[in-house]
């Protein structure tokens, strides 16, 4: 059979997004989960961090699945979100549209440009949790906010939220960014271990300015990705609740692909998150798939460029000078 999709990313996490909104397909999750294993190889095949289906919703503009590269389904992908709502925008010819998610129906609506000449868009990211029960992290007590797991490590303080993939960040120094610590913490909590028995997302912040922040993501199911939207967005929570920024602000977000900006909104003690930044397409394709009983087979029978990306390159040059002076 043939299929037609288009590789996209936001800050350089990428995914190849299929159209699924006709049913002309009709895959169940076991090909779903056999394309994500195949298509997003990158060493025999197109590669991915993920695949994006885009389906009809009995309730809104669409609905948004998510693959791993390794099979597991995500719940949300912020990054993800941005592409899949362009996408769906573009098709149905708004400005905004409401996507479903595993967890929750969310916003998407198009912005203006983060950087010039960029596709960019707003999501809204949540529900956001606290509670240990909703990771799951396997502790006994309610919460962890700015704690030491001292199964981890001695040193550094955590604290652990549901937004809604799970996520463990953590506030470090220039020495600990560039130390192997990170990848040794990510590795043990997403191999079976007795804290969190569906692994979790890790990420380390860094502290730059007033209104500016560095984010490094281990992401389960994929591990170390250019960036992470919903860590990104659990990431800026966290340094608003130490008071190190500011709810209701925009804060820049860097990462190793680029950069995005995300805001904080708190109503009675609830919280949601605006995750604004690139949702850029790198070229679209038309693959012929054959599914076997020991996987797929697959070939590229055409591939046609978007120009977008030339564009974002001058963003993450940005990104980069600006990196430069910390």
């Amino acid at each position: 059979m043939q299929i037609e999709l288009i590789k996209c990313h936001g800050s350089n996490n990428d995914f190849l997004l299929i159209d699924e909104m006709e049913s002309r397909y009709q895959f169940d999750d076991h090909k779903r989960r056999q394309l994500a294993l195949a298509l997003c190889d990158r060493k025999s095949s197109l590669g991915a961090d993920g695949i994006l289906y885009i389906l009809d919703s009995a309730d809104t503009d669409a609905k948004m699945r998510i693959f791993n590269s390794d099979g597991s389904e995500a719940s949300m992908c912020g990054n993800g979100l941005r592409c899949a709502g362009r996408y769906v925008c573009e098709k149905l010819g708004k400005e905004e549209a409401v996507i479903e998610t595993m967890k929750a129906n969310l916003q998407v609506k198009k912005h203006d440009a983060l950087y010039p000449d960029i596709p960019t868009y707003q999501v809204e990211i949540s529900p956001v949790s606290f509670k240990l029960e909703d990771l799951p992290l396997n502790m006994d007590r309610e919460t962890l906010i700015q704690e030491k797991v001292h199964q981890l490590d001695e040193d550094l303080l955590f604290t652990a939220l549901a937004v809604p993939n799970p996520h463990l960040t953590a506030i470090v120094q220039k020495d600990q960014l560039e130390s192997n610590l990170q990848k040794k913490i990510s590795e043990k909590v997403n191999r079976p271990n007795n804290l969190f028995p569906d692994g979790v997302n890790v990420s380390f912040i860094r502290l730059l300015e007033k209104g500016s922040i560095y984010v490094r993501t281990f992401e389960r199911g994929v591990g170390f990705t250019n960036a992470c939207g919903t860590a990104m967005s659990a990431s800026t929570l966290v340094t608003c609740l130490i008071k190190e920024n500011e709810l209701e602000k925009p804060i820049n977000v860097y990462n190793n692909g680029g950069m995005v900006l995300c805001a904080v909104h708190e109503k009675q003690g609830s919280y949601t998150i605006d995750l604004i930044g690139n949702a850029t397409f790198v070229y679209s394709a038309r693959l012929e798939i054959d599914f076997t009983e020991k996987g797929i087979v697959s070939g590229i029978l055409e591939k046609e460029p978007y120009s977008e990306g030339l564009q974002y390159e001058k963003l993450q040059e940005h990104a980069r000078a600006y990196l430069a002076n910390f």
